[in-house]
C-alpha cells in the first residue's frame, strides 16, 4: 500500500493485530488475566491500543504508552486513569472533546478536531518500554504524523503535534526525520510551553505528560495545562 493510500483506520488494525514485542506481549496479556481487586470485574483489553480521534485532524496528541490498568484495561487511549482525567478535562475546557470524563470506550466521549496517539502502543513493566520496543512501535508514528502533515498541506490548513512529555517529544523528533525535518541540529530542548514551527503550516508544541508523578507535585497545573491548549487554538483558529 503506498503511503497516500493508506489510512488512520488501516494503521489501527494493524496495530491492534501487532505481536512483535514478546516481553510487552506477555506483560499486557498477564495484566489482563491477573487484573487488580478494584478492577477485578472489568473485562481488560490487554492488546495494543489503538489510537482515538477523528479522521482529520488539526490537534494530533502524541503520549508515551498505555498504563497498565487504564488504556490497556479500557482498550482506548488515556482512558480509565489520572492522566486521562487530566487531558480529558484539558480537552473538554478547550472545546476538542464533547465530556470531561473518559471512563471506558462506551462512555459517550468523542474527540473534536483532534487525534490521540503514543509513542508505545502496549502497556510496559514499571511503565518502561526498552529502546528495540519503542523502535518496534515507531513506524506507526510515523505514519500517523505522515498522514496529518499531508492533510495540513493538501487542505492548507494549520495543525499542531502536541508532544505530551519529554519521550513523546524525542520519539516525534525522530519520526518527523522521516518527512524530510530535521534532522535537527542542535537537538530542541524538551520544554513545556515550547514551540518549534516546521513549516508553513505544521507546528510542535510541547507540555508536561499530566502524570501523577507532574500533577501531584504541581509541576504540572491545569492552568499550565490550559495555556498549552490555548496556543494550540490560537495556531489552528
Amino acid at each position: 500500500m503506498s503511503q497516500k493510500d493508506l489510512t488512520l483506520e488501516t494503521i489501527n488494525r494493524r496495530v491492534v493485530d501487532c505481536r512483535l514485542c514478546p516481553r510487552l506481549v506477555e506483560w499486557r496479556e498477564q495484566v489482563a488475566r491477573e487484573k487488580v481487586k478494584r478492577f477485578a470485574d472489568f473485562d481488560y483489553w490487554g492488546k495494543p491500543v489503538p489510537s482515538f480521534g477523528v479522521k482529520n485532524p488539526q490537534l494530533l496528541i502524541v503520549g508515551l504508552a498505555p498504563a497498565a490498568h487504564g488504556a490497556n484495561r479500557t482498550g482506548r487511549m488515556f482512558t480509565g486513569d489520572r492522566s486521562g482525567l487530566w487531558l480529558y478535562r484539558a480537552l473538554h475546557r478547550a472545546g476538542f472533546a464533547n465530556q470531561a470524563e473518559s471512563i471506558d470506550r462506551q462512555d459517550g466521549l468523542t474527540l473534536d478536531n483532534c487525534y490521540i496517539t503514543a509513542a508505545c502502543r502496549c502497556a510496559p513493566p514499571a511503565n518502561k518500554p526498552t529502546r528495540e520496543e519503542f523502535e518496534n512501535c515507531a513506524p506507526y508514528l510515523k505514519e500517523e504524523i505522515g498522514i496529518a502533515l499531508r492533510q495540513w498541506q493538501s487542505q492548507n490548513h494549520p495543525g499542531v503535534i502536541l508532544c505530551l512529555g519529554q519521550l513523546a517529544f524525542r520519539h516525534t523528533l525522530t519520526a518527523l526525520t522521516a518527512h524530510q525535518f530535521g534532522p535537527f541540529r542542535p537537538r530542541p530542548k524538551f520544554s513545556h510551553g515550547g514551540e518549534i514551527r516546521l513549516d508553513e503550516n505544521s507546528y510542535l508544541i510541547n507540555s508536561y505528560h499530566p502524570s501523577q508523578q507532574n500533577t501531584f507535585t504541581k509541576r504540572l497545573t491545569e492552568d499550565m495545562f490550559d495555556t498549552v491548549f490555548r496556543r494550540v487554538q490560537e495556531i489552528i483558529g
